[in-house]
């Protein structure tokens, strides 16, 4: 990967990380443009097999988030972030960042149950959801996005925080000595 296509990376990371915490939100000119953007910059510095780099990884990021889309346990702004992000990294350091990002935002999601003051709520919600794999049910509102009271982590500070991490590593182990 090229200095560039990670740095423009991490700039998408940063930018989309703001405004998730910020609004909990993540925009479509963002998700979108960054999908385009990351595409593009694939094919112009790495031809035919940057092209297939960049959709392979934005595929991945893409359906590799869906069920959790559809479940209703991440935001579609998070998910095509993933896929954005993708398209830049490619579907091996994709893989990476979401493995990364998966722990990030287990760090933040304890610390705001503890915060929260919400321990035996939380442990009451994981095993409704266990319970519902168990039975092969959907679980109940109580543990879905679309619940005011639940507990939400912001997944794309979480993307972001390891993105910009990988970035900086990535940097100083390549690049940082020439």
């Amino acid at each position: 990967m090229r200095p560039i296509v990670l740095g423009l990376a991490v700039a998408l990371a940063l930018v989309a990380g703001y405004w998730d915490w910020r609004s909990r939100r993540i925009p479509n000119w963002l998700t979108v443009s960054g999908l385009v953007v990351g595409i593009v910059v694939n094919l112009m510095v790495g031809g035919r097999g940057g092209l297939r780099t960049s959709l392979l990884g934005a595929g991945l990021g893409l359906l590799v988030l869906l069920p959790f889309v559809l479940l209703r346990s991440l935001g579609a702004g998070d998910w095509k972030l993933t896929g954005a992000l993708g398209a830049f990294v490619g579907p091996a350091v994709l893989t990476d960042l979401l493995m990364g990002s998966i722990f990030v935002a287990g760090i933040m999601a304890v610390a705001l149950v503890i915060y929260k003051r919400r321990t035996m709520q939380t442990l009451r919600n994981i095993g409704r959801m266990l319970g519902s794999m168990m039975t092969f049910r959907m679980p109940g509102q109580e543990v879905s996005l679309d619940n005011p009271q639940s507990l939400k982590v912001p997944y794309g500070v979480a993307l972001a925080l390891t993105t910009v991490v990988y970035g900086v590593w990535r940097w100083k182990m390549e690049w940082g000595g020439r």
